[in-house]
């Protein structure tokens, strides 16, 4: 889509695009951390502020508390934290907002994406998958921000996280392409996750358990039995005409942590 090349050993940036603070932690944040740990560059953007992310504060004041959350998780692995500042609930694929996701990659530049499933439990995430595909594609053309254009900015390693217990809108099982080991790096998995107190002090008193960390634990560890490793994050890749078919994490991290 564009002449500008760059080096692949230089080209070492992700960007995670997901619809809410702690959806990366639940679903490919300990990928993150292995890739934090060779000397990537780590991004992780919400579309949306989690103002619906309580019973009983204000909007704005859940709003500012999960930026803060998001931020402090990040942080543990040197990441940058984004928002594009949309509501909970109201995400939806439009110009303005795919305008925000677009310079969002202008400015990133990312060769591997991660953002959720194409087919989810709540249309906050499927809007948000289909925003970050949508930008994923377009955001290399040079006419298509006014953002300068990055070098290292092309059609990027493109995949989408585990739907919520592994199923898709009609319950139906979904078959990963890829599994990244991230056995190593669970605790660290589980402590940015846990930087989301608010919504695990809501889930503590609700279930009466640490749902919020034994949920996330169950299911890393499920895929973790599908490939014989104790714990795994599982991806499908998009390979769709103009996208990278070769499969960049199992080329960096094969099933070894």
């Amino acid at each position: 889509m564009n002449d500008i090349t760059v080096d692949s050993t230089e080209h070492r940036r992700v960007l995670a695009v997901m619809a809410h603070p702690d959806d990366a932690e639940f679903a490919c944040v300990g990928t993150l951390v292995r890739l934090a740990r060779a000397g990537w560059e780590v991004h992780i953007a919400t579309v949306a502020v989690g103002d619906c992310g309580t019973t009983t504060e204000s909007p704005e004041a859940i709003a500012a508390r999960r930026a803060e959350e998001a931020k402090r998780s990040a942080t543990l692995i040197g990441a940058t934290y984004h928002c594009l500042d949309e509501r909970d609930g109201f995400v939806v694929y439009d110009k303005p907002t795919l305008r925000k996701c677009v310079d969002l990659f202008r400015r990133v530049a990312p060769r591997v994406v991660f953002t959720h499933a194409a087919e989810d439990y709540m249309m906050d995430h499927v809007m948000t998958s289909l925003l970050c595909r949508a930008a994923s594609f377009l955001y290399a053309a040079p006419n298509a921000s006014t953002l300068p254009l990055l070098p290292g900015s092309q059609v990027p390693h493109l995949y989408y996280c585990d739907p919520v217990e592994g199923v898709d809108s009609l319950g139906r099982l979904v078959e990963p392409t890829t599994y990244v080991d991230v056995s190593a790096v669970l605790e660290e998995k589980a402590g940015m996750l846990a930087c989301h107190a608010s919504q695990r002090e809501w889930l503590r008193a609700h279930h009466g358990t640490d749902e919020y960390l034994d949920a996330m634990r169950r299911h890393v560890r499920m895929r973790g039995r599908q490939t014989a490793v104790e714990a795994a994050e599982a991806f499908v890749q998009h390979r769709g005409h103009a996208y990278p078919r070769d499969d960049l994490l199992v080329e960096l991290f094969g099933s070894q942590p």
